[in-house]
């Protein structure tokens, strides 16, 4: 399952904001900020790559379909290992 570079812009994009946004919490925790406010944007973070990760096995998934061999050209075990991997 290959990705082309145009098609992974948004997610990119996504893990770029998420990277700067765990930087964000790492100054929190290093300036020593509530507990609850570290967990909170840090539960943030972690919602935003899991995200990305779906995001890239639905492009995968959407590429396998669409090179025109339909549903029976989709490795079900694989597309399967894939999604509990971020589970």
């Amino acid at each position: 399952m290959d990705l082309q570079p145009e098609e992974m812009k948004a997610i990119i994009t996504r893990m770029k904001r998420a990277n700067g946004h765990l930087a964000s919490v790492i100054r929190m925790m290093e300036e020593g900020s509530d507990c609850e406010a570290v967990l909170t944007q840090l539960a943030a973070v972690n919602k935003a790559i899991h995200r990305s990760g779906y995001a890239i096995v639905a492009t995968g998934l959407q590429n396998c379909l669409d090179a025109g061999d339909g549903i029976d050209s989709v490795d079900v075990k694989k597309m399967e290992k894939l999604f509990l991997a971020l589970a």
